[in-house]
């Protein structure tokens, strides 16, 4: 079976920035460990299609993990602005960090190392060992958790079927070309075992297919039934000084969102609803209303109040400052954020004349 896996892979892989080509370790080429650890960090919960811009600017900015972890935490934040799950960015700096001071620059070689690590836990470790150092480790995503579901017709709803999703991906991984074939899975995962209409006629598993033999493999992964995401409520405030500038705070390092960028906003939470109203605000101004916007997240939607005022400059929060609209850019704003300031300036993201 990995044979024609193997063989697909080295005819059908998808061409990937951080990828060497098939086979290269055999030649002794070897993915340089820091592409693989960056896009396989913002590869978690994030398309290939998100990552790949991201990636690129991240190598441009700070070409090795050393310059990373020498970059001032705002910048990278700011980087990461708009890719979501922010916590990844924080843990990005903090193992960047450990790697330059720790290690030398140089990114530990084993599962047990690379976990040892901020940040890193199992399925990242795996992933990097198997690509990076071509250890024969057990890679499992979702693309992968998907494949095996379907090999084994595995009846037991996720994710209490990982363990013995994982047993399996063990059992299958070579001893050679381990990293060839964790990123074959993925692809066969991505790419021919989709979840939607998959093409099992071009699978070169579909003779050792247990789903594809029940003709259902629509069917698997087997999920447990989604629990209804909670609704929390809060209130954003945009103010705008004479100037033009919009009035900007960080949040703290902790937590959702944590280090990010905002607007003066109420003390919502994925548990807590936050004040909704005018007589929340930040200071006094003249607040109008400039409607709502909903942003969902993992395990809550959230609803905020928007609020605009044209103002003279105000005692600032702390930390806060004024920032121009023209540099909204460039600051590390999630996006639910600029949703917020859309909402109150419709026009504030727009290319403006230099």
């Amino acid at each position: 079976m990995n044979r024609n896996l193997l063989a697909w892979y080295d005819r059908h892989h998808r061409e990937l920035p951080w990828r060497v080509s098939p086979g290269a370790s055999a030649r002794g080429l070897r993915p340089d460990p820091y592409h693989i650890w960056l896009s396989e960090v913002m590869l978690q919960q994030t398309t290939v299609q998100a990552v790949k811009p991201y990636f690129d600017k991240f190598l441009g900015l700070w070409p090795t993990v050393a310059d990373l972890a020498a970059a001032p935490t705002e910048d990278v934040m700011a980087a990461w602005a708009g890719l979501g799950y922010y916590a990844r960015a924080r843990n990005l700096k903090k193992c960047a960090e450990a790697v330059a001071t720790d290690h030398g620059g140089v990114f530990p070689d084993t599962e047990a190392g690379l976990r040892s690590l901020p940040g890193i836990g199992d399925y990242t470790s795996a992933a990097v060992a198997a690509i990076a150092f071509n250890r024969p480790s057990a890679v499992m995503d979702g693309n992968v958790e998907r494949v095996i579901s379907r090999l084994y017709a595995i009846d037991a709803p996720l994710p209490g079927s990982k363990p013995e999703m994982k047993r399996h991906v063990a059992e299958l991984t070579p001893q050679d070309r381990p990293g060839d074939f964790a990123q074959a899975m993925m692809d066969l995962g991505a790419t021919i075992c989709t979840p939607k209409r998959p093409a099992c006629a071009l699978c070169p598993l579909n003779d050792r297919c247990l789903a594809l033999a029940e003709h259902d493999p629509e069917r698997f992964p087997v999920k447990a039934a989604k629990k209804e995401k909670p609704v929390r409520f809060g209130a954003a405030f945009v103010a705008v000084n004479p100037e033009g500038a919009i009035l900007l705070r960080r949040r703290v390092e902790s937590g959702l969102l944590g280090g990010m960028t905002e607007v003066p906003t109420t003390a919502w939470t994925a548990r807590l609803d936050g004040g909704q109203t005018i007589e929340h605000a930040p200071f006094p101004a003249r607040w109008e209303s400039c409607g709502t916007i909903v942003h969902v997240f993992t395990h809550f939607e959230l609803r905020l109040s928007v609020f605009r005022a044209v103002t003279a400059e105000v005692g600032l929060p702390d930390p806060g400052w004024w920032e121009p609209v023209t540099n909204l850019h460039a600051q590390a704003l999630p996006t639910v954020m600029k949703k917020v300031i859309t909402q109150a300036i419709p026009r504030a993201f727009e290319p403006h004349p230099s």
